[in-house]
C-alpha cells in the first residue's frame, strides 16, 4: 500500500517522518509513504492515473483547494472550507476530508484554551478556515479577521457567518487585537508586518508555522508575557487523524511523537 503528501514546495515536509513511524509502530511493513512535488494544475491527471495500491494522501499547498475540487466524494468541512488536507480512497472514489481544524483546535487546548470567548485571526490563507471551524467548536462569541488587505478575508468570512459567529475584520494597521486568543497564519515572509500589532501579557497566541522556530511572531509574542503555541502540534494532531483515516487503525501517538521530538527536539 502506498501513500504521499502532495504540494509543491514539499520536500521540507515532515509527514514523511510521521506518517512511517506510524506504519513502522503499527507493523504495516508493506506501507510506503513519499513526498511528491505536485502543483494544483497536476492534481486531476495524477489521481485519475493511480492504481489501486494508492490509499491516501496528505495533501499541502498549493494543492488544498484542487484536492476539494477534483474529489468524488467532499465530506462537510472540506465543503465549508473548500480545501481539503487528506485525500482518502474509497469504494467511491477519492474521498476529501479536513484534518486540520482537528490539528488547530488540539494545539489551542494544549496550550490551556478550553473555551474561547474573543477571538482573532490573522491572515485569511487556508489554514484560517480551520482555524475559524476550531475557535468556533471552542465556543468563540466573535472573531477578528486582520488582514492587510480586507477584500481578500471574504472567503473567511463566509465560514464564519456559515458557522454563526459574528465577525469584524480589520485592516492590519488599525487592528487593536483585545482578544484572548489569538491564531496568526500569515506566512514567516509576512511575519514583520504583525510584530508591532499590540500584543500582551495574558493573550494565548497560536503561530501555525513551525520551521526556524522560534518564529519572529513566538519570540515577540513570548517578550511581552504571552502564551505561545506552534505548528508543530499543529502538523502532528493532523497526522495522527491522517493515519486512522489511511489505515482504519488507532494512531501509535506516542511512536509518532517519538520520532517527531528526535527529528526537531521537545518543544
Amino acid at each position: 500500500m502506498r501513500a504521499a503528501v502532495l504540494g509543491r514546495p514539499v520536500s521540507h515536509s515532515l509527514s514523511p517522518l510521521l506518517h512511517r513511524a506510524a506504519y513502522a509502530a503499527l507493523g504495516l511493513a508493506d506501507w510506503t509513504y513519499d513526498a511528491l512535488d505536485v502543483g494544483a494544475e497536476d492534481l486531476p491527471e495524477l489521481l485519475a492515473g493511480l492504481g489501486p495500491e494508492w490509499r491516501g494522501f496528505s495533501v499541502t499547498m498549493p494543492c488544498k483547494q484542487a484536492a476539494a475540487a477534483v474529489a468524488d466524494v467532499v465530506e462537510p468541512l472540506p465543503r465549508l472550507l473548500g480545501a481539503a488536507n487528506t485525500l482518502i480512497r474509497t469504494d467511491a472514489g477519492w474521498r476529501a476530508e479536513n484534518t486540520d481544524v482537528s490539528g488547530v483546535g488540539m494545539a489551542l487546548q494544549l496550550a490551556g484554551v478550553e473555551e474561547v470567548g474573543e477571538a482573532a485571526i490573522v491572515g485569511a490563507g487556508g489554514t484560517a478556515g480551520a482555524a475559524a471551524v476550531a475557535l468556533a467548536s471552542l465556543g468563540a462569541a466573535h472573531v477578528e479577521v486582520v488582514v492587510r488587505d480586507p477584500s481578500r478575508a471574504a472567503g473567511l468570512t463566509r465560514v464564519l457567518d456559515t458557522l454563526g459567529v459574528p465577525v469584524t475584520v480589520s485592516r492590519l494597521a488599525d487592528a487593536v487585537l483585545d482578544a484572548a486568543v489569538v491564531v496568526s497564519t500569515v506566512p514567516v515572509d509576512a511575519q514583520p508586518d504583525v510584530l508591532d500589532l499590540p500584543w500582551r501579557g495574558g493573550q494565548t497566541v497560536l503561530d501555525v508555522l513551525y520551521a526556524n522556530w522560534p518564529t519572529p511572531l513566538a519570540q515577540r509574542v513570548g517578550e511581552v508575557g504571552g502564551t505561545v503555541a506552534g505548528g508543530l502540534d499543529v502538523l502532528f494532531w493532523q497526522a495522527t487523524l491522517q493515519v486512522e483515516l489511511m489505515t482504519g487503525q488507532p494512531a501509535p501517538i506516542a511512536a509518532m511523537r517519538a520520532a517527531l521530538d528526535a527529528a526537531v527536539g521537545p518543544r
